[in-house]
């Protein structure tokens, strides 16, 4: 019987030509999954975001997913870095698929989920090597990122539900302006996280990616402070009106 598997894919926005875009690391696992007799029934993408856990709704609609699914063995990845650019993280996360009883594969690495403490001490060396890595990217691109967020600009990230990206900056997206209101008035009756995904699904609504609506990502659009008008980056804050979508 072939077992099944969901996918996960990440890239940062400054980072798609070292990473692989999106495309490529969903082209990567679906050619990997027909090599080895494993049936890829749905890959989870969070297209340009950081790796920290707050920052992926992705990531959270797949854990979210797993917990119902007890047929589907485990999740495949293009790159452990892919999962994780932090050692905590990573292992944070593989432990948290150990206790669902899902397996982890890559496509680059291999033995990723053995038990073997060699295999294990490894993996855990690449993490940190994952970790030295993102620190150099980091100090490469903060700078820039830093002036433009003190002067109240956009410095990049993955483009939230009601927004758009352009010449380099924020703007409403007035196609989506109602689904964000609709989900802060139904908080506001004290609608669950849950109960409102559910609501949004059987109304059709589309989400920022064109798949299912979570209670994880409604969480996650009721913490994000953009919505209030409020730009952050790091421990940089402004207010920017222009943005404002919900008091």
């Amino acid at each position: 019987m072939t077992q099944k598997l969901v996918g996960y894919a990440r890239v940062s926005t400054d980072n798609q030509k070292e990473e692989g875009t999106i495309e490529i690391q969903e082209h990567a696992l679906s050619e990997f999954a027909d090599k080895n007799n494993y049936k890829l029934v749905k890959v989870f993408k969070d297209d340009g975001v950081s790796g920290s856990l707050e920052d992926r709704p992705g990531l959270a609609e797949m854990f979210s997913y797993l917990e119902t699914k007890p047929r589907i063995k485990g999740v495949l990845i293009y790159k452990l870095d892919r999962l994780a650019r932090d050692l905590y993280i990573q292992e944070h996360l593989i432990k948290k698929l150990e206790n669902l009883q899902k397996i982890i594969l890559s496509v680059k690495e291999h033995g990723l989920d053995s038990k073997d403490p060699m295999r294990k001490a490894f993996r855990q060396f690449m993490g940190i090597v994952s970790e030295l890595e993102k620190a150099f990217i980091t100090m490469r691109l903060s700078g820039g990122r830093l002036n433009k967020a003190k002067k109240g600009g956009y410095s990049g990230g993955r483009v939230a539900l009601g927004y758009k990206s352009e010449n380099k900056d924020l703007v409403l997206d007035v196609n989506n302006l109602e689904t964000i209101r609709t989900i802060h008035t139904l908080r506001d009756q004290k609608g669950g996280y849950r109960e409102i995904a559910r609501l949004l699904e059987k109304r059709g609504v589309p989400t920022a990616r064109g798949g299912h609506w979570y209670g994880a990502t409604v969480k996650y659009i009721l913490r994000n402070k953009l919505y209030k008008g409020k730009l952050v980056y790091k421990n940089i804050s402004a207010n920017r009106k222009d943005l404002l979508i919900t008091k």
